[in-house]
């Protein structure tokens, strides 16, 4: 089989109802893209059929791989040995859900194509279109403020599950990272950045997912994973 491309990850926890839909849209919006796709299922100790549906999808489509684990790792983790296995030489993920408009793919991928090492969707610039609780929204304009703040970051949203890398790029960075669950989308966005990565970000349409695991007290305990980071970064000096 040719070397793909593109690897797209799919963080999954206890997903079954949303791999429904997520798997043939994915593989839909890669055919136009690009013929040398893979998309691998970064299952993390799910207990509902996940794990049993990719593979049975995977004998129609062998394009489609599966990383199980058999205890829960943290979504963290699960993206990190995805990367690390991927094929690709360009990464991408999205969130299974698909909250994220797909229509933003190419865009998505086009700019690791075009040289950047990052690009990440956006549901805080003037031009996204987003829908969700005031409650969600007001959180996570706040934290992102913070992130801004104590952490020197120039992107908006650091937790939009859609992001592509440059994998040769990204590699080394994975090692420096410490966090093993929803903060890992900011942490590497931060120590990318300080090591002068070329990220891109852009505005996309964006819709509350219906299986959602991510609450908004997770947002607020992110609040003490950027002052730790913030002391690893200036203080411990790693």
């Amino acid at each position: 089989m040719t070397k793909p491309e593109v690897s797209a990850i799919i963080p999954v926890y206890n997903d079954r109802f949303s791999l429904e839909t997520a798997l043939p849209v994915s593989v839909e919006t890669l055919s136009r893209i690009t013929p040398a796709f893979e998309i691998l299922i970064a299952e993390d100790g799910s207990n509902d059929g996940s794990a049993e549906f990719v593979k049975e999808y995977r004998k129609s489509d062998p394009r489609i791989r599966l990383l199980h684990s058999d205890a829960r790792q943290g979504r963290g983790r699960a993206l990190n040995r995805a990367i690390r296995d991927a094929q690709g030489s360009i990464v991408c993920y999205f969130d299974v859900d698909l909250a994220t408009d797909m229509q933003h793919l190419p865009e998505l991928i086009g700019a690791i194509r075009e040289g950047y090492d990052i690009s990440t969707g956006s549901r805080l610039l003037p031009d996204s279109n987003i829908v969700r609780t005031g409650g969600r929204e007001i959180a996570s304009r706040s934290y992102n403020f913070l992130v801004r703040l104590f952490l020197s970051s120039r992107v908006y949203d650091h937790q939009c599950g859609f992001k592509a890398f440059n994998r040769e790029r990204i590699l080394p960075i994975l090692s420096s990272i410490r966090d093993n669950h929803w903060f890992w989308d900011t942490e590497i966005l931060v120590r990318a950045q300080r090591n002068r990565y070329r990220v891109r970000e852009f505005a996309v349409r964006w819709r509350t997912g219906k299986g959602t695991t991510v609450k908004v007290k997770d947002v607020f305990t992110m609040g003490e994973a950027i002052l730790r980071l913030w002391w690893q970064i200036h203080v411990s000096k790693n």
